[in-house]
């Protein structure tokens, strides 16, 4: 089971109607084309389209498990007084005073360019359960990091 926002199913939702509608219409389309040039045994079109076919429809059957197994979190129901998923968590680095805020999502849901972290990444565990004020040591690839939390909001 896999807890996922409303905007996130709704994105999952819209990227399988675009692979099913587009996609893979054109792949077969380009696998149509790729046998009227003749022998299929040394056509290179042709493989790279089965291949990429092969793929889509992976994806497709990864996409459709997804939905059909993740449930819906309830984000009028998130608690702001501790840190927890989908909190946007405001911390500050201690070492460089640095402030960084971050929201806390399932992996499908993580975008750093948006500010959005996996709830699976070294500083989300570290921050989760926390509180405003807390000061956490969380190891990270360049090394061990402290950081406070400043502010907790959804």
């Amino acid at each position: 089971m896999k807890y996922i926002t409303e905007a996130g199913l709704k994105r999952l939702r819209d990227e399988l109607h675009q692979l099913e509608t587009f996609e893979r219409p054109s792949i077969s389309k380009q696998i149509a084309e790729a046998r009227d040039k003749g022998d299929l045994s040394e056509n290179a079109e042709y493989d790279a389209a089965k291949e990429a076919q092969g793929l889509l429809e992976m994806r497709i059957a990864k996409l459709k498990d997804t939905i059909a197994n993740s449930r819906i979190i309830d984000e009028s129901r998130i608690d702001t007084s501790k840190v927890q998923l989908l909190n946007k968590v405001k911390i500050k680095n201690l070492k460089n005073n640095a402030m960084m805020t971050y929201t806390l999502v399932p992996e499908s849901e993580a975008n750093l360019k948006e500010g959005k972290i996996s709830i699976s990444t070294p500083i989300a565990k570290g921050l989760l359960g926390k509180v405003v004020g807390d000061k956490v040591d969380i190891q990270v690839p360049s090394g061990m990091m402290t950081f406070e939390i400043i502010e907790i909001s959804i």
